[in-house]
């Protein structure tokens, strides 16, 4: 009896898991992770005088990133709901409402995903946008096996944008992983750090957070 009692109790726990990230959406984020710590090392260690051979390594992981980054745009429009990350008046009403409330007063929760969350997604995205876009150009300047630098293909002061728009991109990509690393690792924000290693939330987690009719989810496990 005690052995059957444990097992129904495991099975309703599972049945209680509600899958927040796919597989292939976790694999693609601690890439796509990794690849931007790498690009921001190599980067920025230079700047401040730590001196190894980085170049090769800078550009070839900015291809990486670049293949990645397309993954996820045709992944978001043809197999996801891009439109769950746009921001919409009801968002910021919502948050508003929240910060104004009082401890205990019932607020109105937010769907799949918070205003904080989206800000942050569309934040970082246009950071590594551009500085994506402007890496591409500035492999212009490089030596590779695969084709040879043109210095010349821009006109100085033009180089000069595309090094400002880089730089810039590197310096808020550095900003927003260092904000997004620390809410991560807050006690009461853990549940969202699990869900990108396990995938799943409880249906209790995700109650207490999100609208659970705004954004129903699917069960861990399942497609």
């Amino acid at each position: 009896m005690a052995v059957e009692a444990h097992v129904t109790e495991r099975s309703a726990e599972s049945a209680a898991r509600i899958q927040r990230h796919a597989g292939i959406d976790r694999l693609f984020h601690w890439v796509t992770a990794v690849a931007v710590l790498a690009l921001l090392a190599t980067g920025l260690l230079p700047v401040v005088g730590v001196e190894f051979s980085w170049v090769t390594i800078h550009w070839m992981t900015g291809l990486v990133l670049t293949l990645l980054v397309l993954f996820h745009l045709v992944r978001s429009l043809f197999w996801q709901r891009p439109k769950c990350m746009l921001i919409r008046p009801r968002d910021v009403s919502e948050a508003l409402q929240a910060a104004r409330a009082k401890p205990g007063e019932p607020v109105r929760l937010p769907g799949k995903y918070t205003l904080a969350q989206k800000l942050m997604h569309l934040a970082l995205g246009l950071a590594v946008v551009v500085a994506v876009v402007t890496g591409v150009i500035m492999l212009a300047k490089i030596d590779t096996p695969f084709w040879k630098r043109d210095p010349y293909l821009l006109a100085a002061g033009t180089w000069g944008v595309v090094y400002l728009l880089h730089g810039l991109a590197a310096l808020a990509t550095l900003t927003l992983v260092m904000i997004h690393i620390y809410f991560g690792l807050l006690p009461e924000k853990r549940v969202y750090l699990r869900a990108m290693t396990r995938g799943w939330v409880t249906r209790e987690e995700l109650g207490a957070y999100h609208d659970l009719e705004r954004w129903p989810g699917r069960r861990a496990g399942r497609s």
